[in-house]
This record gives structure tokens, sequence and C-alpha cells, in this order.
């Protein structure tokens, strides 16, 4: 028999402390406690919460902004990493599903940064680490593409969990590519931009992304979006004058939890720092699939062909050929430790 989960999602809109790791670190720990203490099964982190967005990118010219680019490289984390193990003790202690976004340096790479989700279980296990496929227009001067290797649906004591950030709830593949793998539960990490052209609402644009992959998809969608703190507006407009004003807009950021029908649950949050939470019952996403299930009957397999490489993308492959010369460096090796302790 069918046994879908219920619980309760979080999803929580607040700022970073600005490209300061060790304290935003602790405001995660927190705010998963703060949630789980609410009940919470699941708690969605923003895009890059750890330890903040590269807004310089959209306000000055890539020569102003350099320094601010060392600055981030300096506040990223490795994965794994004592950073995300001290998150994973906390999503473990409070026996809680963690989404949260990073800022990932490349163990190979000083300067290599990654905008990477990581998934974490309630028994405090890393599931998934996805690094965003393609940065966003002006984030390309920070972050590197991803690859598909960690595009994958994780299994979870609430159900089948997925996460993709900001930009890449547009891509229609990369959804579909959730979904097609079983997704019933969908996290979309967002940041507050304000900075986007004139008529571009923020808000607005996000809420109708989440609502497209609910109803498509048939599935709940967690949105979790940053928020712009006075630290970072102070921070960034020491170097550029226009900053102030650019930061200041409204609109720019959105919360929520949507059903599989596209309608947000409750309340929802639009700028304001807090923490959104709804009950979630995955048996809704069956009957609406009578109608439109896009991974079963209503596609058509024999016309379209979505093909998905998750091999790991990396810098260089190393084929060591000789591989019996390398055995008898080792052995000569251990020869040589045994003789000095003799």
């Amino acid at each position: 028999m069918l046994d879908l989960p219920k619980f309760k999602a979080a999803a929580v809109q607040a700022a970073p402390v600005f490209l300061d790791t060790d304290a935003t670190v602790e405001k995660v720990c927190d705010l998963v406690g703060e949630a789980a203490g609410k009940g919470a099964g699941l708690v969605a982190f923003p895009e890059v919460f750890v330890a903040g967005y590269p807004y310089w990118n959209w306000v000055m010219n890539p020569i102003e902004g350099s320094p601010w680019f060392e600055k981030l490289a300096r506040s990223a984390i490795e994965v794994p990493g004592p950073e995300i193990t001290k998150i994973a003790q906390a999503a473990a202690r409070h026996k809680v599903n963690v989404v949260v976004g990073v800022n990932e340096r490349s163990p190979y790479g000083i300067g290599t940064i990654y905008n990477t989700l990581v998934t974490i279980a309630d028994d405090g296990r890393i599931l998934g680490r996805h690094r965003k496929l393609v940065p966003t227009w002006a984030e390309k001067l920070t972050w590197t593409p991803g690859d598909a290797s960690a595009l994958r649906v994780h299994e979870t004591s609430i159900g089948r969990l997925g996460a993709l950030a900001c930009g890449e709830n547009t891509n229609t593949l990369a959804r579909f590519a959730l979904l097609a793998q079983g997704e019933l539960v969908h996290v979309a990490s967002y940041i507050a931009l304000p900075v986007a052209p004139p008529d571009y609402d923020m808000a607005d644009a996000i809420k109708v992304r989440a609502a497209a992959h609910s109803f498509e998809g048939k599935v709940f969608t967690i949105v979790s979006c940053s928020t712009i703190s006075q630290e970072i507006v102070e921070a960034v407009s020491a170097l550029h004058p226009q900053a102030r004003e650019l930061l200041a807009r409204r609109n720019s950021a959105f919360s929520g939890i949507l059903g599989p029908d596209g309608r947000v649950i409750g309340e929802s949050l639009i700028d304001d720092e807090g923490i959104i939470y709804a009950d979630i019952d995955l048996s809704r996403c069956i009957q609406p699939r009578q109608m439109h299930d896009i991974t079963g009957h209503y596609n058509r397999f024999d016309v379209f062909d979505l093909r998905v490489n998750r091999r790991a993308h990396q810098p260089a492959h190393f084929d060591d050929a000789d591989a019996e010369g390398s055995s008898a460096i080792s052995d000569m090796a251990t020869e040589t430790v045994q003789e000095s302790e003799q």
C-alpha cells in the first residue's frame, strides 16, 4: 500500500552575516533549531547563504569588483568540510532535513568557486552537493559552471527531495530531470535581486517560476530567498556610491510554500526576514496527475528523448601506465621504513 509522508516544511528568508563564514554557519544552526522547535521536518535556506552573494558584480565593473571576489573566495568553504559538518550535526541533533546554499571552493583551485546546494538528511548524512549548472548573467564573473553529477532526487524521511538554485528553476530540462526521478518535494533557493532591470519584479518572478514547477510536476515547492541586510548595503556602498539606491529597491525577495496546484499555502514573505511554515501532505500529489502526469501517461517518450550526462567534470584525467613501477617504488619505500625501524 502506498503510504506518503506528512510533515511540516520551513522556508527561511534571511540575510547571511555578510562574508563571515563562521558567524553565518552559527546562524544556520540556530535557525535549524528554531524551525525544528516549531515541528519542521525540512528546513530550506537561500542560495549561497554561506556566506553571501556577489552583489558587486551588478553595481561595479569587473576591475572594481575584483577585490571583492578575493573576499568571497576566502570565505568560501569546501564540501565536505568542518562548516558543513557543523550544520549536519545540527540537522541530526534536531532530526530535521536541511537544504542550504553555500559558496563552495574547489579543493584543487583556490579561485574556483561553485554556487552549491547541499542536501542533508535528518540523521546528518550529506545526501547531495549540487553545483549550479549555469551562473546567471553577471554571476559568471564569480562562479564556475557545475555539472549534473548531483542532479539527483534523494530518498528522505519526508519523501523524494530535489533542489535547484535560483535561475535553474527557469531551466525546463533541469526541472524535468528531477521530476523524471520521482521528485515530490522541490526546494528552490534564491537571492534577493534588487538590482534587476527596472521593469522586473523579482518577487513576482520567483513566485511565477515556483508555481510553474509545482503545477507542471504536481509537486510541492519550498521557496527560500535571502534578504538584503543593512550590513550588505553599507559594505557594498562604501566602494560604489550608486549601490545604496540600487540595493534599497523593494519587491526583490519572495519566500513561500506552494502546493501541487501551483498556489501558495498560507502566508508568504516579501523582503522581510522570517520563517514560513506549512503542513504538507504528499498524497495531494496523486489526484492531479490523473490529468497531467508529464513523467508518465501525459507525455510521448517515443517523440521526446531527454539524455542527461551525469559524469563528474574534472580538470584532468591521469593515467598511470607504469603500475608495476609505481608498485616497486611503493615497495622500496616500505622496505626503507622497515630498515630504519630495525
